[in-house]
């Protein structure tokens, strides 16, 4: 008779989320994952493999709900232009708190992972995919809703503010001054008035 798990996967999977979010996959060691999961070698190979594997599934754990997320977000707003300055500001404002900052964990993944893994440039990739179609679709309902310029090319900003999101990712990891990023911002968002 198998035994039952002593441990809670998804609770597990979150923590390994946090670790590798913070430290990347490389400077990840197996002692930090059974310290900061709460479980045992053995019980991470049985659950989710080797690292590698323990890795793919936290990012696609990550980049699922993060696009719910976001999706979600933007959704919230009867106002277009709001939603994705609410969306930015946010972005912005979680890398200024207290704590580590640890940025996007598929941010992080396209800067260590994706140029030389195959499999992460495609999850990476997939992820902006993704995104870009979430983008696309709220810049439709706001031309839809007449709040944007019909002339608007909603696939090509939707692309535009992925680029502009993944780029800030990265930035913000040094914390440059909060004029500078708020600067881009508002900068980025002034497309939505482009026709």
């Amino acid at each position: 008779m198998a035994r039952l798990r002593e441990f809670d996967e998804n609770k597990a999977l979150d923590a390994a989320i946090l670790l590798f979010s913070e430290k990347g996959y490389e400077a990840t060691s197996l002692s930090d994952l059974t310290a900061k999961m709460g479980i045992q070698r053995p019980s991470i190979y049985a659950a989710f493999g080797d690292k590698k594997e323990l890795f793919e599934r936290a990012l696609r754990k990550y980049t699922q709900s993060r696009t719910a997320y976001i999706r979600t977000r933007l959704a919230n707003h009867s106002s277009v232009k709001e939603a994705f300055r609410a969306f930015f500001n946010s972005l912005v404002a979680s890398q200024y708190g207290e704590g580590p900052n640890c940025g996007c964990f598929c941010t992080n993944t396209i800067v260590e992972l994706a140029p030389h893994d195959e499999k992460f440039e495609i999850i990476t990739r997939e992820h902006e995919m993704y995104l870009a179609v979430i983008f696309q679709e709220t810049i439709e309902r706001g031309i839809q809703s007449g709040e944007l310029k019909e002339g608007l090319n909603a696939r090509a900003l939707a692309q535009t503010f992925v680029v502009h999101m993944v780029g800030l990712n990265v930035l913000m990891k040094s914390r440059p001054e909060r004029a500078f990023v708020d600067n881009s911002i508002t900068s980025i968002l002034s497309l939505l008035d482009a026709s």
